[in-house]
């Protein structure tokens, strides 16, 4: 999810009218033409199973990695490609293509030489297929959304897609919850978690990209009983469907758990003394279950007192210690997880002003011992910091940069700016080391010089087998940050 400047505006109260679903297959065959194809409204047309064969792969750069999920493979935006150049020239690294998008703010995923963006484009939410190394495009499904943001940002979606084998899932800012065959994207099933789990629309709407595990997709959906409205402070209850696990090839919910109200970070895996981990940091506080079944080992309560408050940054497992932060009230806390609970390490709750860090939606980056991310709740005020994992003394901070997301690759990060700026930094616990930054520019319609990335660039930076790509207000652009090796 990427959002979020000040508060102004009254609470939405519901997700409006239902708007009939209606998707369409639109598929690129050898001429550059959409051919599209409509099917009924509850009926799949394909099914899929544990047997069936992931896809070819089309990509010709064989170095590198796919990029599948948010914040790529290991959910943590740490790449462990390698080759970059030491530094960058003027103009940044090599530009090799854009592509015009419509509304959102998810960043792409890419698997076996495809790329899938997810935008809108006025009433139909789309999901668009390309080859990720050319940008030619494969397939696009639509479907028909109604979903109108109540503070004022756009409409797009803010998951980003999420692929596995053969499926691709979608989950938009409506909360309908789709599952595509990768290579043409026909329909093999949906949810409409709002219609199914009684979900009364958050602030930004749904936000929390879903992850799989195992046979499981684990979606954040935060659902209200029947006849449920907020109370005269804004509050909700919930349902029993904090979390729910779909078999991620039918749909079928498998269980569900916790009366959490959905957060905008997604859950996030981990393996700790050889116990399997799903933490889950929802609306309310952290939440630590098995993501086998569902089982809670604790909840720890984590949130701003004010009720136009949100966590969005996902937690950070290292070792067997968790890292949480948000940016409206208590900040940041760092906890040891194990079975039936957890141990608080330090806090920022009595630390006043003088937080460690408060994370917006940005995730930091844990590098030996120390924490990088983003801290600060508005533009003017955000600082990119290092601080010290085990206690939380702060190493830097430099300012001015706006908000920022990062992505490490070889011993460097990627920072991507709000404002578009994009910077190579080293890693470095003592100082803010920049290398190079630079505003990418490119031919505009008229041919004339022009920004590529205009405001907000809230996507966090993706890369896959040496291509960047980089999101801003109504483009997605791919540069060429490790060169592809000859064979």
């Amino acid at each position: 999810m990427r959002m979020f400047l000040s508060f102004a505006f009254a609470l939405a109260l519901g997700c409006g009218s239902a708007v009939p679903d209606k998707p369409i297959l639109s598929a690129v065959r050898a001429k550059p033409t959409l051919e599209a194809a409509r099917f009924d409204d509850d009926q799949p047309t394909v099914t899929s199973g544990p047997d069936a064969k992931a896809p070819p792969d089309i990509g010709t750069r064989k170095t590198g990695v796919d990029w599948p999920c948010f914040l790529g493979p290991t959910g943590n935006s740490v790449s462990a490609e390698k080759g970059i150049a030491a530094t960058w020239p003027k103009e940044g690294p090599r530009f090799l293509r854009q592509k015009k998008l419509g509304s959102g703010y998810d960043p792409p995923t890419i698997s076996r030489g495809r790329l899938f963006i997810f935008d809108r484009v006025r009433n139909r939410a789309r999901l668009n297929c390309c080859n990720s190394e050319t940008g030619e495009e494969l397939w696009t499904f639509e479907y028909t959304t109604n979903y109108v943001d109540s503070y004022g940002y756009n409409n797009g979606p803010r998951c980003s897609p999420v692929v596995d084998g053969e499926r691709v899932y979608c989950l938009g800012p409506e909360g309908k919850l789709h599952c595509l065959r990768a290579t043409d994207g026909k329909l093999v099933w949906r949810v409409d978690t709002v219609a199914d789990y009684g979900v009364i629309q958050n602030f930004f709407g749904v936000g929390s990209t879903p992850v799989v595990e195992g046979d499981l997709l684990l979606v954040q959906v935060g659902g209200s009983p029947d006849g449920s409205d907020r109370d005269n402070f804004g509050r909700l209850k919930g349902n029993g469907s904090g979390i729910v696990a779909f078999d991620k090839y039918t749909g079928k919910e498998k269980y569900k758990a916790t009366d959490e109200l959905a957060s905008y970070a997604s859950p996030v895996l981990a393996t700790i003394d050889k116990k399997r981990w799903c933490f889950l940091f929802a609306r309310s506080g952290l939440v630590g279950l098995d993501p086998a079944n569902g089982k809670v080992e604790f909840r720890y309560p984590w949130r701003a007192k004010i009720l136009e408050s949100v966590n969005a940054s996902n937690p950070v497992v290292v070792g067997d210690k968790v890292f949480i932060s948000e940016t409206y009230g208590p900040g940041s806390a760092l906890l040891k997880a194990k079975p039936g609970g957890c141990d608080e390490v330090w806090t920022d709750a009595d630390k006043g002003r003088d937080k460690s860090m408060q994370c917006h939606w940005n995730t930091p980056i844990h590098v030996d011992g120390y924490l990088y991310g983003c801290s600060g709740r508005h533009e003017q005020n955000a600082e990119l910091r290092c601080i010290e994992l085990a206690t939380g003394k702060v190493m830097w901070s430099e300012p001015n940069l706006t908000r920022t997301s990062l992505l490490l690759v070889d011993d460097h990060f990627i920072c991507m700016a709000e404002d578009g700026v994009l910077s190579l930094l080293k890693v470095n616990p003592k100082k803010y080391d920049l290398v190079s930054s630079v505003l990418l520019q490119g031919a505009g319609d008229d041919g004339r010089p022009q920004l590529l990335l205009q405001r907000p660039c809230w996507a966090a930076p993706v890369l896959s087998h040496g291509l960047l790509y980089v999101r801003g207000n109504d483009r997605l652009v791919c540069l060429e940050l490790i060169p592809a090796k000859k064979e």
